[in-house]
């Protein structure tokens, strides 16, 4: 039997032009937001980009900050699944960090575009300092990582944990910069490169 309009069986469900779902509006949202910054992107852009009104865009969400806040929790709730990783894993802090390092590359190279937007917000929203407010919360969790590493022996303490954390993480991120997938290494490849690097620097002489 045919539903009718507006019955059960299609009450709730939002859908724009067929071909765009939400999924696909986010992500060329995110494409927009990374090329022309989030200020100077409009829903009519975006509207043009995807050859559909401002209006069927409304069908799937309720305004501009709600795809910046679907972007760039995207990023966050990735990197604080690997950070509940590391957090749950036996032995030492600096195997702790050395998972935490590793899945983040992996997160940021499965999902490039929206880390790349995470990281270039600036707090000029509620929604982006609430971005920047989960950020400062996963480096608090690297920062105590390496301090934890720090006193256990395997991580040189010449440096002060904080700006270990910082300069560790600041290499993570500087890979949105020039990472390309289709001509890289892939992510396993790519985490093994910076995890030989950053942790040769950072660990204590004759500990492995």
């Amino acid at each position: 039997m045919a539903t009718a309009p507006g019955s059960a069986g299609t009450r709730g469900r939002r859908r724009g032009r067929p071909g765009y779902d939400k999924e696909t509006l986010l992500h060329i949202a995110v494409t927009l937001f990374n090329e022309r910054g989030y200020d100077g992107t409009s829903m009519e852009d975006l509207g043009k980009k995807l050859g559909i009104t401002k209006s069927a865009i409304y069908y799937h969400v309720d305004s501009k900050e709600e795809l910046l806040r679907l972007g760039t929790n995207r990023a966050l709730d990735e990197l604080f699944a690997v950070a509940a990783e590391a957090g749950a894993a036996d032995g030492r802090a600096i195997d702790r960090l050395e998972h935490l390092v590793r899945g983040s590359v992996r997160v940021l190279v499965e999902q490039l575009p929206f880390v790349t937007l995470l990281l270039r917000v600036r707090g000029n929203t509620e929604v982006e300092r609430a971005a920047l407010d989960r950020r400062r919360e996963f480096d608090r969790i690297v920062g105590e990582l390496v301090l934890q590493a720090e006193k256990e022996g395997d991580v040189r303490p010449d440096v002060d944990p904080a700006t270990t954390a910082r300069l560790l993480f600041g290499m993570v991120n500087s890979i949105i910069e020039w990472y390309r997938p289709r001509f890289d290494t892939d992510d396993a490849g790519l985490a093994d490169a910076v995890a030989r690097i950053a942790f040769d620097g950072i660990r204590v002489n004759g500990r492995a």
